[in-house]
Formats: structure tokens, sequence, C-alpha cells
């Protein structure tokens, strides 16, 4: 079956148990429960002929032997003892429940759809592509807030593409979801690099990634993203690790970071940088290699991410627009960024493209570089995708060939698009001194007209402006209650 049949079938079953109360992020949860106990089965046959990490007695067969409420029984008791055991099992099935309603939509499912598939004979690039089919549904649920976890698949793929990772440099994501932004670094390698080595494969599958993430569910749905297409096994241990990557330096320094940080400005602990200020939370984290101390969860992200860089590593970190003007630590951050860094391209994002809403975001590519008196960033590029394009999430999504323009000019060497004579060119330098001399040094930088400020002839339809209006009162809102809430801690003291 091709991946789009498989989503298909496994997704209308998903619309019955919805009559029963079971919301599309549990549906998925439930299936990759089943799926990996079937492929821990599937992998004790011949050719594999592997032993079982899955203690007999929680076994494929002993799911699919009974039914009833001795199905339901067996399955709930399977649950919670596999979610006790150690390592890759831990991590798949801590705190797991069970979710469903009726016992024979149990065995359906069990039965019916995913006992008919041999799923270890199927590629990785099947069985991983259907997975992100029901990852991608269960995004668009906007009532289950899944979508903040899910970066738009086409725009990985372009940051992936100029980042262009080589075999033998280690990649990371502090902030990894679902595993999109590692998925997509192997399969560039795969693609790519088809003449590797052994070794390097070796290494690729064992070596090469590494990913946190704070929220369990959302680390269970990756740690089986990340099997279905291959990184690490059954038998070995996954690269991810579930903590707040923000707490401390995990003391692991990279070649490639890709990340996408959560939303929403607070962060959970409180960080004390080297200007010994402290920002207020439950309990304090002293980072001596941050620049300057926030409650700004994004902000923190940054220096987190140059912090785990290697010496001339890249980066690639889709940033939120406040991060490009936000005074005081913002500002501080942004100085020493251009400074301690070489930041050479912004991209700035339309909206309409996240699942998160009220978003307006940017992908910032920075690379780490030895200390020097004198700045590291020379020039800035920007390729500015957000004035007169509009894309929304169901009728007209972004596409990998959206971005065709933006990757075929981000290699070097580089020329601008944009000119006196060009005035509607989307790509355009600032020299390190027009930046730091900006008000506090804001890269919230636009240059293009917006065609429907300049006639009422030229307004996007009515759906998109809508869109638009409710992304905008949404943003305002989000910033009114994060002022809200600072104003309620002050007055708290």
């Amino acid at each position: 079956m091709t991946p789009a049949a498989i989503v298909s079938k496994l997704w209308n079953f998903c619309n019955v148990l919805r009559d029963d109360g079971m919301s599309y992020g549990d549906y998925v949860e439930q299936l990759t429960y089943l799926l990996f106990l079937k492929m821990a089965d599937e992998r004790t046959k011949p050719p594999y002929s592997q032993p079982s990490t899955v203690p007999a007695a929680y076994s494929w067969p002993t799911l699919v032997k009974k039914d009833g409420d001795e199905l339901f029984d067996h399955y709930r008791h399977t649950l919670e003892n596999l979610g006790n055991e150690k390592g890759l099992l831990g991590l798949i099935f801590n705190k797991s429940q069970n979710k469903f309603q009726d016992p024979a939509k149990l065995r359906r499912l069990i039965v019916d759809l995913i006992d008919k598939e041999n799923w270890s004979v199927m590629s990785a690039d099947v069985k991983g592509d259907a997975y992100e089919g029901l990852l991608e549904k269960n995004a668009q649920d906007t009532k289950s807030g899944a979508g903040q976890y899910f970066t738009p698949r086409p725009l990985i793929q372009a940051i992936v593409d100029v980042i262009a990772p080589k075999p033998g440099e280690n990649i990371c994501d502090p902030a990894c979801g679902t595993g999109g932004f590692l998925l997509a670094a192997h399969d560039s390698l795969i693609k790519h690099h088809p003449h590797m080595t052994k070794v390097e494969l070796k290494a690729l599958k064992e070596g090469t990634f590494k990913g946190w993430e704070l929220v369990q569910a959302t680390a269970r749905l990756c740690a089986m993203n990340l099997m279905l297409h291959g990184i690490s096994g059954l038998e070995s241990d996954l690269p991810l690790t579930v903590a707040d990557s923000l707490a401390t330096d995990p003391g692991e320094r990279f070649d490639i970071i890709l990340t996408n940080p959560p939303f929403g400005k607070k962060s959970s602990t409180t960080i004390v940088a080297e200007d010994g200020k402290i920002a207020r939370e439950t309990e304090t984290i002293e980072r001596d290699d941050f620049w300057a101390t926030t409650s700004n969860k994004q902000l923190n992200f940054m220096q987190h991410v140059k912090t785990l860089l290697k010496q001339n590593g890249r980066a690639a970190v889709v940033v939120p627009d406040n991060v490009l003007f936000e005074g005081g630590a913002g500002e501080t951050i942004r100085r020493k960024l251009l400074h301690d860094c070489d930041v050479h391209t912004l991209l700035r994002l339309p909206t309409g493209l996240f699942y998160a809403q009220g978003v307006k975001a940017n992908v910032l590519f920075f690379e780490r570089k030895p200390a020097s008196e004198t700045p590291w960033t020379r020039k800035l590029w920007i390729y500015d995708l957000r004035t007169n394009v509009h894309f929304t999430l169901k009728t007209n999504p972004l596409k990998r060939n959206d971005l065709d323009e933006f990757v075929q000019l981000y290699a070097k060497p580089r020329t601008a698009t944009w000119s006196a004579e060009n005035p509607t060119g989307r790509w355009r330098c600032y020299d390190y001194a027009d930046l730091v001399a900006r008000d506090k040094a804001s890269l919230d930088i636009f240059w293009l007209k917006d065609d429907s400020l300049e006639d009422s002839d030229n307004l996007p339809a009515p759906g998109i402006l809508a869109a638009e209006i409710v992304e905008d009162l949404q943003a305002a809102l989000e910033q009114f209650r994060l002022i809200a809430e600072d104003l309620g801690a002050v007055e708290g003291e």
C-alpha cells in the first residue's frame, strides 16, 4: 500500500473512534503503542531473528489472541507495565493509558488494520511518510494544540537544502517536536550522498542526530517517527532526551542546529546570566554562557543555540518577529550575536504557515565563530517572502517550490535582486554598520511596498484578509496577555 492509502485507511478508522470521544492526538498515540508492539514482534522473526525488547507477557501475539473485556484488561496492563521499563520502552510507553471506550474497536484496529500489514518489510519511506501524514492531520486539528509542535514540511525541506548537511557532521534540534528537522536532514544525507561507506551509514543511524523535547507525549511521537524512518531502531538507543533543553548546557557541541523553538514567551525556569540579573520563576538555573537574562523563551533559545554550536557550526532558527526588534535583553542578545557570530541570512516568512495562530515568523541563519575583537557579521542578506505573499493552511498551503528563489539566491556568490531600478526585488543586503546603527539594533527590516495599501483593487481575497486580521488580533492578544502576566507578577511581590 502507498503511504497515502495507509494514512487514508488509518485515518478513516480514526473518524469512527471520534464518535466515541477519542481525539486525533489520542488516536495517533494509541496507534504508536500498537505499531511499536507489532514491529517489535516482526523483528523476532526471520530474516531479523532478533531478541525482543518487549517482555513475552506483553508481546503483540498476546493482544491478537484476546477479545472483549479480556483484551481491554490486558491492553491496560501492557501499557502500565511497559511504561515502567527503562530505555526505549519507557520512552514510548511512559504514562501511557488506554483511551479506547469499546473493546470491539480496539480489536478491529489490532486485527484488521495493524496485524494485516508487515511494517518491518515496508520501506522506511513508506511507513515513515504514512506516520508523518497522521502527524500532519493531527496538527491540523487546531483544538488539540498539536500544531505548535509541527513546522511546515516544505519550509523544513528548504532550510535543510540550503544548510546542506554532509556525512560526518552531527545535527541537533534542541526543541525537536515530532522530529521534522532531524528527519529532513537524514533524508537529505541519504539523497545527496548515495555512496556512503558502511562506517558512515552506521554513524548516520546511531551517532548523527540529537534531539531534546520537553513534552513527554510529543517526545513519544518523535521517537516513533524516528524509528519508522530508520534512525536508530528497536534494539538501539534513540537520540532523544525528554527534558527542558534550556535548563542547562549539556556540554555537547554540534556542527548543525536546526530548530523551531516553541512559541510563547515565558520560560519555565529562571535563568541567571553573566549580567547577573535574575528572571524570577520557580527554580533558579545559572547559565554563565548566556549574554543576558530574560523570560522570553525564544531569546533564551537563541543564546542556547549559540552555546550548542561548534566553532564554525551552522544554525537555522525559526524566530517570531519580537526576537528581531524587542529592546532590553533582546537588543543585548542581537548585538552580541552580530558581533560573535556571522549572522548572514534572514528569511522573512509570510503569515498563514503555522498551525499556531497569530505567529509572524522568520528564519535566522548564522555561524558561530572564534572570539574576536572585530565583529564577524559583515553583511546580513534578507529575503522577504512576506510582503504581498499570502498563504492559508487549507486552500493555499506553502509548497516547496514557493521557496525555490530563496534557495537559489542563498548560494554564494550572492547578488541582490533589489535595486533602485528594481524596487520589487525580494533579496537585499545590509552592512553590519547599518544594522548596529538602527534603533535597538533592530533586524525587523522591510522595504517592499504593500500592494494592498497602494491599490484597493489589489486587495487579497476576503478569506485571506479575514485570516490575516484574525492572526494580527491573536498576536496582539498574546502580547497583552504576557504584559498582564508580568504586571501580575510584579503586583504579587
